[in-house]
């Protein structure tokens, strides 16, 4: 497209509005992201994989191994190994080894873990609803969808 061509308000291709849509959505999930690291640190003294960590645990009462962990969050087994490390030491989850597999453990939120994960997960929500207070409920509601299916697609998911 030359400079003419955007003087008279010609369309852009659409490969360039979808690389400008790509770079919107990573400026705005930096952004989010970035601003929910600062509260949490702030307000728990958590980091955000911390925080992870435990609503994922906080989803399996009955707790989950490493691996299943690891893949949940899409991270490597050191990575979840060193934020186990510093959640057990916090008190705020309990490893377990099955008795049919001493080699693997299984994790789970101690009752401190539980109270501390509702605090911080109410106050995540009560922060998203605050960062997205511009988009109304029917344009959530249009764009989850197309997100998710974007989000398939990224994946390979939908061959």
């Amino acid at each position: 497209m030359t400079v003419a061509d955007k003087a008279r308000g010609a369309p852009r291709p659409v490969s360039k509005q979808r690389l400008r849509l790509w770079l919107r959505l990573l400026r705005a999930t930096r952004g989010i992201e970035s601003e929910l690291r600062e509260r949490l640190r702030k307000e728990f003294d958590v980091t955000l994989p911390q925080f992870d960590v435990m609503a994922a645990l906080a989803r399996k009462e009955d707790g989950m191994s490493m691996t299943e962990l690891s893949r949940s969050l899409m991270v490597s087994n050191g990575n979840v190994t060193g934020i186990i490390d510093r959640l057990a030491a916090e008190k705020l989850v309990l490893r377990q080894a099955p008795a049919t597999d001493r080699r693997s453990y299984i994790v789970r939120l101690t009752p401190k873990g539980v109270a501390h994960f509702a605090g911080m997960a109410k106050a995540h929500e009560i922060w998203i609803d605050a960062l997205l207070a511009d988009i109304g409920a029917g344009e959530a509601d249009d764009m989850i969808p197309q997100l998710e299916a974007l989000a398939i697609r990224a994946r390979g998911e939908d061959k």
